[in-house]
């Protein structure tokens, strides 16, 4: 009887839990058992386990495998336990083995032994690090990956061969910030601004959007820039920082993306036909994270969002305000992070005619084209800009580009953190401020909160609609250097929000 051992994680939302994959070789009949919660991808593990090390002409034991997982109770799922339970079956014909003492193994093999990239390296980084281990060994395609994360030995294993001479002591592995530069992926520049070709009104609403992190609507008739402008938001927002990146590169990497680095803001476009799952998350055994994680840092853009349901439409409500999904299962509850900025284009009707005069709808199907929008995901909007096909213009030259509006929008930002962090508040953005702190501590000029108040009496505003024209005119103010909010920029910020825009379009 012979035992072996190897540490790996499981996955469990965006984050890791350590997983050890121990091995028996004894006497019994040849064959490969699998004990530990594992799914479908486990179990097919041991046929794929068997050829690649008979493939890479390693030992393979002739009597009764047992690999067992624990804790037994964690559900298990993906490839990657592949190499760690392979590593765990080989160490146990070599009784002298101590490297993979204190090391984390994730990879999927080949047949021909090959470590293919798999998802979760980030957590997994993150979990070894938390937990005390010094070292971790990857395939190759995820070393972009790993570099985000400092302070790790991290070592690339190219094949199942290559592995176990390491783990024998007869070989070194290379460090993956070596191999990071080959395997970076080229992602594409977002389209620039100076493409668009007048709607000055538009643009400015989305500067302001950027600038402050508010959720905008837009609504106009068809081939007016609505979906140009949403496209063109990421080119103007800040890239990300190094812990941005790292929590938005570790979220597509669970859903798949797997050795993608994300630096840029993610842009987000499901199709209106999403279902709810796809765009909060979820999914049977493992939950998968949604468009709205995916956007996290980023953009989330719905278009023709009168096609979608209203009940998928009201699950953004929830994430909008707490910025992440919490999926509550039968024996976990997995949390995602969704922080992103809410981007909603709509025509005013359904044959898309900008004059009520010239609508072949009915009215009454006219009024109630947009009302699939529920009255509390109206009033999470902050802008909501009317496009006019006459705002357009024939030729596009001398539009301002993406980096000069990019510019007005970093200082503004500049200006935001600097408060923020004096207030000692950890957001960076005014669109984050807690709900009751700028009535409390950073208030608007009086004759400005003077007319707040009449608008709340009026019901013209809500309690939350008084809250997010107040961040609004912040980033108004701070657009403009403004030390304090004033009459005109809280007057601005109402025009802005469009109250009743929705309603009159549709009437």
């Amino acid at each position: 009887m012979a035992l072996g051992r190897c540490d790996t994680i499981a996955l469990d939302g965006v984050l890791a839990k350590v997983v050890v994959v121990e091995s028996n070789v004894g006497p019994g009949l040849p064959g490969v058992h699998v004990v530990g919660l594992g799914d479908a991808a486990i179990s097919e593990s041991r046929d794929r386990i068997r050829t690649a090390v008979s493939n890479s002409h390693l030992p393979w034991p002739k009597t009764k495998v047992v690999v067992s997982m624990s804790p037994a109770s964690l559900p298990k799922a993906g490839a990657h336990f592949d190499l760690p339970m392979a590593l765990a079956i080989l160490a146990a014909g070599q009784p002298e083995n101590n490297r993979l003492n204190g090391t984390i193994v994730l990879g999927e093999l080949g047949l021909d032994g090959r470590v293919r990239p798999v998802s979760g390296i980030i957590p997994a980084l993150l979990a070894a690090r938390s937990q005390g281990y010094d070292t971790l060994i990857i395939p190759p395609g995820n070393a972009a990956e790993a570099a985000l994360v400092p302070g790790m030995r991290v070592l690339v294993a190219e094949t199942l061969g290559d592995a176990f001479a390491w783990a024998c002591g007869s070989e070194c592995l290379p460090a993956a910030e070596h191999s990071a530069q080959a395997v970076v992926p080229v992602r594409e520049e977002p389209a620039d601004f100076s493409e668009v070709a007048g709607q000055k009104e538009a643009k400015w609403a989305a500067e302001v959007a950027a600038a402050g992190g508010h959720h905008v609507m837009m609504v106009g008739p068809p081939g007016s820039g609505k979906s140009m402008i949403a496209s063109r938001l990421p080119s103007i927002l800040p890239r990300l920082t190094t812990d941005q990146s790292v929590e938005a590169t570790a979220i597509h990497s669970v859903a798949g993306s797997v050795g993608t680095v994300i630096s840029r803001a993610p842009f987000i476009a499901p199709h209106a036909s999403v279902t709810r799952a796809a765009l909060i998350g979820g999914g049977s055994g493992r939950p998968r994270p949604g468009a709205v994680s995916l956007a996290h840092h980023g953009v989330l853009f719905l278009d023709e969002v009168s096609e979608v349901p209203a009940q998928v439409l009201d699950g953004l409500r929830a994430p909008l305000e707490e910025g992440q999904v919490r999926l509550a299962r039968a024996r976990r509850e997995v949390t995602f992070p969704a922080r992103f900025q809410l981007v909603l284009a709509a025509n005013p009707c359904r044959c898309g005619t900008e004059d009520p005069a010239r609508c072949e709808c009915r009215s009454v199907d006219r009024m109630n084209y947009l009302s699939n929008l529920s009255g509390p995901l109206r009033d999470r909007l902050d802008i909501v800009v009317s496009l006019s096909g006459q705002s357009a213009v024939l030729n596009a030259e001398g539009e301002e580009t993406s980096a000069v509006i990019a510019e007005r929008v970093a200082m503004a930002r500049e200006r935001m953190a600097q408060r923020w962090a004096s207030d000692g508040l950890d957001v960076l953005i005014n669109g984050a401020v807690p709900a009751s702190y700028l009535r409390r501590h950073r208030p608007a000029a009086e004759s400005a909160m003077v007319m707040l108040a009449a608008y709340l009496a009026e019901g013209e505003l809500s309690q939350r609609g008084v809250d997010r024209v107040l961040r609004l005119a912040w980033t108004l103010a701070d657009l403009e250097g403004a030390l304090r909010p004033d009459l005109d920029h809280v007057s601005r910020a109402l025009d802005l929000r469009g109250a009743g825009t929705i309603e009159r379009l549709a009437a």
